[in-house]
């Protein structure tokens, strides 16, 4: 009977299984759940901006913000680059901590702290997109997203009291979005002086670290707390407004900011060769710096004379003594057509001895070509007195460093007064009916300046810097700075007016230097950059 009810046991155990999953398939199969709804199905382009990145979270930045710019290029270059950049940037990033862990590891009674491995792997960061903000100012700013999943090896040794321990970082990830600055701009390579390098959100920073050769982040609560700290300790020092800083160059001398005076008397030419067929010359000189975006100075004319007397006093703003040399042209003034170039000679400022006035009597030559014959023929003489003075260390202009500094007024300046400073930096989307060759022209009490001729362009870019010496502040004046466009080959349209505007000058005493854009009037969309500064000697 034993074995009779074992073997039914199973037979009926078999029988029963059996049945089950037949009745469970046909229940799975049949049977319709009545609280599971059907799912909503709509097409992407009637989501919103949110529910699209939570579906796709991986959305490239310049997707989800058109002023973002895609840098693939970058990305490109940074690949093809890396293994270079990574034994660069680990040599810097040592010279950099080198002399911090010596400062502090005395604190610590530590003896000995030092980089066994240092390298950040062969992954290279990923830029997703770029933004350039457009600024008045003489810089450069960028945003950038960064996501770098990286495979560094640092492994750092700690030696104290008798006892070896290290620190291995492994397996990097850093997301981060930073806004690099590139200040001041300088017309000296790389072309900035400074990089400021700050963060615009908290970063996410994930990595790997073994202590002893353990996992250190294995600990309960280790990883969290980890990461917490340095996220912290991150946004503390380099979330915006807050700045990493690293210099580039000194930008004293990138910008070459003045370093003295130098004051010309010119008294007087002699022997002049005659220019015009009836009567004597009129002459008169030009004076300029070379190197020098100023405009040129000039004398008097001296009408129908031969052995003209000047003694007429400039002064000079010298950036570079050892480069830069003195101009001198003497010219034959004409009613009608070009004036006629009698002569021209140099003073380099090397050859000057700082503080002591010299006279010098120039000859004057055709041109500065040494191997010329025509320079043999006499063109008469000029004679000047000249006077380098460089200035004191208390005398030195503000530090070119801060884009809102004001340099003092030269010496020389009268008191109550000070030194108009305008620069012409650019204009846009300018538009000629008959033709687009900009030039600027500044109108300030009855003196006129004008700036070089941009020939078939709309978007002229000048930089150029005019300079005005007043017995007193302009605060109820104003500069009236029009754009024109010349042709010579338009006989009927020869110049034409692309726009103008007046700037009232009470703005520019009270704050002592402004940078704007003013829209032009009489145009359609053009604009200028003008920037305007009072330095005074106090």
């Amino acid at each position: 009977m034993g074995i009779i009810s074992t073997v039914l046991g199973v037979f009926g155990f078999g029988i029963g299984v059996a049945i089950g999953f037949v009745i469970g398939y046909f229940l799975f199969i049949y049977y319709q759940p009545t609280d599971v709804k059907d799912p909503e199905i709509r097409p992407l382009v009637e989501k919103d901006s949110k529910s699209l990145q939570q579906l796709l979270p991986e959305i490239p930045i310049w997707i989800k913000n058109p002023d973002y710019d895609r840098v693939d290029w970058l990305n490109k270059f940074i690949e093809y680059m890396w293994p270079y950049l990574d034994k660069a940037i680990c040599k810097m990033a040592k010279k950099i901590a080198e002399p911090i862990i010596a400062e502090q590891i005395p604190k610590y009674k530590i003896d000995s702290v030092e980089f066994e491995t240092l390298t950040l792997g062969c992954l290279p960061p990923t830029f997703e997109g770029m933004k350039v903000y457009n600024t008045e100012e003489k810089e450069l700013i960028m945003e950038l997203g960064l996501k770098w999943a990286a495979n560094p090896n640092i492994l750092v040794a700690v030696k104290a009291f008798g006892l070896r321990a290290t620190v291995q970082v492994l397996d990097l990830q850093v997301f981060a979005c930073p806004r690099i600055t590139l200040k001041p701009l300088v017309p000296s390579f790389p072309c900035f002086a400074n990089i400021h390098v700050s963060l615009m959100e908290k970063p996410h920073v994930d990595f790997g670290v073994k202590l002893l050769g353990a996992d250190a982040m294995s600990i309960p609560g280790a990883y969290r707390i980890v990461q917490e700290i340095i996220k912290d300790q991150v946004a503390n020092m380099y979330l915006w407004p807050k700045r990493l800083e690293v210099q580039i160059m000194d930008p004293a001398k990138a910008m070459k900011k003045p370093v003295g005076i130098l004051h010309v008397n010119v008294v007087r030419a002699m022997k002049l060769r005659k220019k015009d067929l009836l009567g004597a010359s009129d002459p008169y000189v030009k004076l300029k710096l070379s190197e020098d975006k100023l405009p040129s100075k000039k004398t008097t004319v001296k009408h129908k004379n031969l052995n003209p007397e000047w003694n007429e006093e400039f002064t000079f703003v010298v950036k570079d003594p050892e480069a830069q040399a003195l101009e001198l042209v003497v010219y034959d003034w004409e009613q009608v057509g070009s004036h006629d170039k009698m002569g021209l000679n140099v003073i380099p400022l090397k050859d000057l001895t700082p503080e002591e006035p010299k006279t010098i009597t120039l000859e004057l030559l055709k041109n500065l070509n040494p191997d010329d014959v025509q320079n043999e023929k006499s063109r008469g003489q000029l004679v000047v007195e000249i006077n380098y003075k460089p200035f004191k260390d208390n005398e030195l202009p503000a530090d070119v460093e801060d884009a809102d500094s004001v340099q003092k007024a030269p010496e020389g300046t009268p008191e109550g007064g000070g030194l108009l400073v305008i620069i012409v930096h650019e204009a846009q989307d300018l538009e000629g009916k008959n033709h687009t060759n900009p030039s600027a022209r500044i109108l300030f009490r009855g003196e006129e300046r004008k700036t070089k001729v941009v020939k078939k362009n709309r978007d002229p870019r000048w930089e150029e810097e005019f300079q005005f010496m007043l017995d007193e502040p302009p605060t109820n004046d104003r500069v009236h700075v029009e754009v024109l466009s010349t042709s010579k080959r338009s006989l009927l349209h020869a110049k034409e007016t692309l726009g103008y505007v007046d700037i009232y000058l009470s703005d520019v005493v009270s704050n002592k230097r402004i940078n704007e854009r003013y829209h032009l009037i009489d145009s359609k969309n053009g604009r200028i950059q003008i920037e305007m500064q009072w330095r005074t000697a106090s």
